[in-house]
Order: structure tokens, then C-alpha cells, then sequence
């Protein structure tokens, strides 16, 4: 028997980009590829939550794309898909600062997102 039950898993995000995946702007979410995130894969379902509080934001995964580094994943998303209100050049001083290049050299995922009417947030 296939076990079809969504797995869940709980990550971090600042306010700023979780307020533009409530809105369902940002539909690319970018992460290192962490070994905890290896197995992420469509279907999936993240809920963010904005750290030290209750106000969580969740979506499904629809696509998982991996990278070498940030600036191969911005071309390859198009920046408008990861932060609509931010030049590529902003995203990239922005992504940098949160993960710093021993960080980036694990490489990067691209991470295609929808958000689920579960949590309420429209």
C-alpha cells in the first residue's frame, strides 16, 4: 500500500517574504540544499512560520529545482517569481546576506510554491 499523505515540514521566513507568499506574489522560495531538505519533493507541503510567533502560511510544493548557486537559480526563476518588489541585484545582496558562501556552496533549490486554502489565509 502507497502511503499518499502529504508531508509536512516547518520552516522559517522572515516577515517581508512571508507576507508575499500570504499574498501568493512569491511563488519561487529559495533555500540552500540542506540535507534535510533533500528529500523535498512535489506534493509536499511547507508551513513557514515567521519565528517567535504563531502566524504560520502554508503551500504546497509543486516543483523542486536544484542549482549551483544563487545567482543560476535567479536567471533561471526569473527574480519576479522569488520577490516581486526587489531588483535581481537586490535579491542577490539580500539571499547573500541571509546565507553566506560556505552556505551557497551546498548549492541551491529552487523551490515552486501554491498556496493551500488549509491555514485560512487567502
Amino acid at each position: 500500500m502507497t502511503d499518499t499523505t502529504a508531508r509536512v515540514r516547518e520552516l522559517n521566513l522572515y516577515r517581508q517574504y512571508f507576507d508575499l507568499v500570504a499574498a501568493g506574489a512569491k511563488t519561487i522560495e529559495v533555500r540552500v540544499k540542506y540535507p534535510h531538505l533533500a528529500d523535498l519533493a512535489a506534493g509536499d507541503v511547507i508551513r513557514f512560520r515567521i519565528k517567535g510567533t504563531n502566524e504560520t502560511c502554508e503551500v504546497k510544493v509543486k516543483r523542486v529545482t536544484k542549482y549551483l548557486d544563487f545567482e543560476a537559480l535567479l536567471d533561471g526563476e526569473g527574480s519576479a517569481n522569488i520577490n516581486p518588489t526587489a531588483t535581481r541585484e537586490q535579491q542577490l545582496a539580500n539571499i547573500r546576506t541571509i546565507y553566506p558562501p560556505e552556505k551557497e556552496a551546498l548549492g541551491a533549490l529552487a523551490i515552486e510554491i501554491q498556496r493551500t486554502a488549509l491555514d485560512g489565509w487567502r
